[in-house]
């Protein structure tokens, strides 16, 4: 960002130069509003859709609670339940209700997208694709490391999108749902209908 062109309206308005101390000041409220504004950024319903359809609240129970199961891709660690959620707590013979999944998928987003909002940073990133990026993250836990979020702050975002389908293996083989789900966040992310 720019951050001369702000100073040079603020001068204009104020008719004379700034101090040491109030172009400290200034830079550091500049700051502040870029960072606050990136870290509140929220996937849209199109991400959430996503999230749900590829998550799916899996393994419901004949009493309609649902139950803890092993990753897909390995058969055991880490264990899964509801929409997707893992962590230490989520044990083999854990049961949760459907409010419980609700609740933890709500918490969930707005962790996965402010590591999302922190990784894209000031980059220019549109709704689609901050639900894409979202997505993939929620997923695969590498948005701070993905080659894609690197091409994605370059503004290479054709090249940004074809990453999306290098993120399709799980034990080390294929895996025709993750093959299916990365193609949908491309689609997605290179929505052009969108704007920031």
């Amino acid at each position: 960002m720019n951050r001369e062109v702000i100073f040079d309206a603020v001068r204009q308005m104020l008719g004379r130069g700034f101090r040491d101390d109030e172009i400290e000041a200034l830079d550091r409220a500049i700051e502040a509003a870029l960072s606050n504004s990136a870290l509140k950024r929220e996937i849209g319903s199109a991400g959430i859709a996503l999230i749900q359809k590829w998550e799916g609240c899996a393994r419901a129970r004949p009493d309609g609670r649902f139950e803890a199961y092993p990753d897909p891709g390995s058969g055991y660690d880490p264990w899964t339940i509801g929409w997707g959620s893992t962590g230490a707590e989520v044990v083999p013979g854990l049961i949760w209700t459907q409010d419980q999944c609700d609740a933890r998928l709500k918490r969930d987003l707005v962790r996965y997208a402010r590591d999302v909002a922190k990784a894209v940073g000031s980059a220019p990133t549109t709704p689609a694709q901050f639900d894409a990026l979202t997505s993939f993250h929620y997923n695969t836990g590498a948005i701070a490391k993905a080659t894609l979020t690197k091409l994605h702050c370059k503004g290479r975002f054709d090249a940004a999108r074809a990453e999306f389908g290098k993120w399709i293996n799980a034990s080390g083989r294929v895996m025709p749902g993750l093959v299916k789900r990365r193609a949908e966040e491309a689609r997605l992310y290179a929505d052009l209908n969108d704007s920031t």
